[in-house]
């Protein structure tokens, strides 16, 4: 009995085998595609977004009259960034514009609203960078510079260094024409009494190395108000600022991952990352890179990077460490965290202004 043989036509033959070898790419559009649809937040031509800190931040915490002012304030930063970017200026300059508006509102945790450590001071820390250089600039430890992101981005400028700290980086300010800013300045009461409850918290419970249960009590803080932005300007370039006042109590000059380059802040010429919360989980596992490090080597969309590192990766090793701001060279944007509450929002080309505390 002979046995028929089917031949596949030629042309069928080189359509299969062009769908197989297809990049991921097309996969990676159609994630971002989906996600950004059910996120609910368009693609922008240009424009930005920012966090003012993630973390304990709920509808029953809240006041309406509170909830008013943290929109207001993230809605005066977008539109100064916004003004930015449509004068044709640069994702760096709208970065540590709109940064800046947030460090000098006593509701963040950054300049005036800085958290005070345990030796009763306000403690600061920024970076900044550029996307389409890869250049950078960060401080750590400062005390008496108004807004650590310009001094940040003043590093990046005009020192051949990417990080000062300390009494280095506030006798570099100086040089620079910064003027020293009085200490009283950054007091408010409601963070000085997060420090008494803190320590109080602290007596009860000692910290002991290695109790992740104790840490994160002594970490535990109703708002983390780290503030940060991200910004795709006009000449498709992206730049990436953080700024923070730390840890309500923190030690030995204990530094977290706002002013790391990698953990804390990330720019590339694809993608751009602010994250905000529990830094020594951001600097252990260098989140805002491996987000753009994963849209590089994985070809995957950055929704779905994000996602990977915030909801899963992190969410395995301790819940509830915060979360992350993104834009990517397109233009998608992204936000996941993993606390009940984040303060966010985004600006589009036209200036229209989205902004978001609870989870949705």
């Amino acid at each position: 009995m002979r046995h028929r043989t089917h031949h596949v036509p030629a042309l069928l033959m080189l359509a299969i085998l062009a769908a197989c070898q297809a990049p991921a790419g097309g996969q990676a559009m159609d994630e971002e595609a989906g996600q950004a649809e059910a996120s609910g937040v368009p693609r922008v031509d240009f424009g930005m977004v920012i966090h003012g800190g993630a973390g304990t931040i709920t509808r029953e915490s809240m006041t309406p009259e509170l909830e008013e002012e943290f929109r207001a304030k993230l809605t005066e930063a977008l539109q100064v960034g916004h003004a930015v970017l449509r004068d044709e200026g640069s994702s760096l300059d709208a970065v540590e514009a709109t940064i800046r508006v947030l460090e000098d509102s006593p509701l963040f945790n950054s300049g005036k609203g800085a958290v005070f450590t345990a030796d009763g001071v306000n403690s600061l820390d920024a970076s900044i960078m550029d996307g389409a250089t890869l250049e950078a600039g960060a401080v750590a430890g400062v005390t008496d510079v108004r807004n650590p992101i310009t001094l940040a981005r003043l590093v990046k400028d005009r020192s051949p260094h990417v990080m000062l700290s300390g009494e280095g980086a506030e006798q570099f300010a100086r040089e620079q024409g910064i003027e020293s800013t009085p200490r009283d300045y950054f007091h408010t009461d409601r963070r000085w009494q997060q420090l008494q409850d803190a320590k109080a918290s602290e007596r009860a419970q000692p910290v002991t190395a290695g109790d992740s249960a104790t840490t994160a009590a002594a970490f535990h803080d109703d708002k983390f108000g780290t503030v940060g932005a991200v910004a795709l300007d006009r000449a498709g370039n992206l730049a990436a600022g953080t700024s923070t006042g730390g840890m309500t109590n923190k030690k030995w000059g204990r530094i977290g991952d706002s002013p790391v380059i990698g953990a804390g802040t990330y720019a590339g010429p694809r993608c751009a990352v602010s994250a905000t919360g529990w830094g020594e989980y951001f600097i252990r596992n260098v989140v805002a890179y491996d987000i753009c490090a994963r849209m590089e080597y994985m070809d995957v969309s950055l929704s779905r990077a994000a996602d990977d590192v915030i909801m899963q990766k992190l969410e395995q090793q301790e819940r509830n460490t915060g979360g992350i701001i993104a834009m990517d060279a397109e233009g998608h944007i992204v936000m996941p965290f993993n606390t009940p509450g984040m303060y966010r929002g985004w600006v589009d080309a036209d200036g229209n202004v989205t902004v978001e505390i609870y989870q949705p």
